[in-house]
């Protein structure tokens, strides 16, 4: 029996109900399957800056390094705001993508058919939007040199060079011809140049890629269409801080931010988590929805251990779930025949997919 170790970053707030509902499917499936999860539990975020003065211990990166997958929950805070920015929980997050080499980032997003009325769009706009963002995820403006901020004066960099392009740029290829052979690439070429040479090297990408169609999109214009039509849409290739806008954009065409989970990989050892962050007004109440959680457990299943059949069994889970009118409390008002805590998420889906 093959056994996979998992680093489990549980975080503030959300994250520990979130990250313990997903093991429990996670234990679940493998029960039905061939293999078995050793899970070593690590600290990031505002909780390892209470314990240790440090957002990412050296502890943490050994532990994640050490293991197979990492799967991580969420973290932050107003309890942390105010700290210098080395010690505040995003930067621990910033320097695990960082260290552990993590440039590339998918965020699928899907609109199940039982919750077309929960998007903020029309059904028809919504009903079989099915998009994968591929978001850069360690350039850009958050990481480029120099960055200050003075009294009177601020400034920061965005920075990206030839490789790095190319490297998320074949990311995105690779995945369209997995899909619908599709990459639209979301950039500000016409104002800035680093952009400019975002699209010069995408398009020299293209050219290993004949079967996959490429068109270019201004990321004003793309955060407009992604409104209007979002099928229009297969895989949309863009930039750090513009993916980490329109994700969350695309995020709410679904329904709710906590249906989405996504994925960080590059480097040997890839990162597994929601895109929602750490949701601390309602942290302990049960009422947190963990399915992007659990989706995301599937995503490491697929990609990282390439356990296909058990990542399958827990997407059909997460269907036959909202199928059958099961809901959050997010979703409540969308054809909820029983609204559950997050608990009872866990053991419905842990349930369903032990009878898949």
């Amino acid at each position: 029996m093959k056994t996979y170790k998992v680093a489990v970053i549980k975080g503030d707030g959300i994250g520990p109900e979130i990250i313990d509902e997903a093991i429990k499917v996670l234990d679940a499936v493998s029960t039905n399957e061939d293999f078995s999860l050793k899970y070593e539990e690590a600290l990031m975020g505002g909780c390892a800056y209470d314990l240790t003065g440090d957002p990412l211990p050296q502890e943490t990166i050994d532990i994640a390094r050490d293991s197979d997958a990492v799967l991580f929950g969420a973290i932050g805070g107003e309890k942390w705001d105010n700290l210098p920015r080395d010690k505040r929980p995003e930067t621990g997050l910033l320097k695990l993508r960082s260290t552990l080499e993590l440039y590339a980032n998918f965020r699928p997003v899907k609109v199940y058919d039982e919750l077309v009325d929960a998007s903020s769009l029309k059904p028809e706009i919504v009903k079989g939007v099915d998009l994968l963002v591929v978001r850069e995820l360690t350039g850009g403006i958050y990481f480029g040199q120099p960055r200050e901020k003075g009294e009177t004066k601020a400034y920061n960099t965005m920075v990206y060079t030839k490789d790095e392009i190319v490297r998320i740029a074949k990311q995105a290829f690779e995945a369209a011809k997995l899909r619908r052979n599709k990459v639209c690439s979301v950039d500000k070429a016409n104002v800035l140049e680093v952009s400019q040479l975002w699209r010069e090297t995408v398009e020299e990408v293209a050219k290993d890629y004949p079967d996959v169609a490429l068109t270019h999109m201004y990321v004003d214009n793309a955060a407009m269409q992604l409104v209007r039509d979002p099928k229009q849409f297969d895989v949309i290739l863009t930039g750090n801080i513009f993916g980490d806008i329109l994700s969350d954009e695309a995020s709410m065409i679904s329904g709710s931010i906590g249906l989405l989970p996504s994925s960080s990989v590059g480097g040997e050892v890839g990162l597994y988590e929601p895109i929602h962050g750490s949701a601390p007004d309602i942290a302990g109440q049960g009422i947190a929805n963990p399915i992007a959680t659990i989706a995301s457990a599937s995503m490491m299943l697929r990609f990282a251990f390439g356990e296909t059949k058990a990542a399958d069994r827990i997407d059909k889970a997460i269907e036959d779930f909202l199928a059958e009118g099961y809901r959050t409390k997010d979703l409540a008002s969308f054809g909820a025949k029983e609204v559950c805590s997050t608990t009872e998420v866990g053991s419905i889906i842990a349930d369903k997919v032990c009878k898949i």
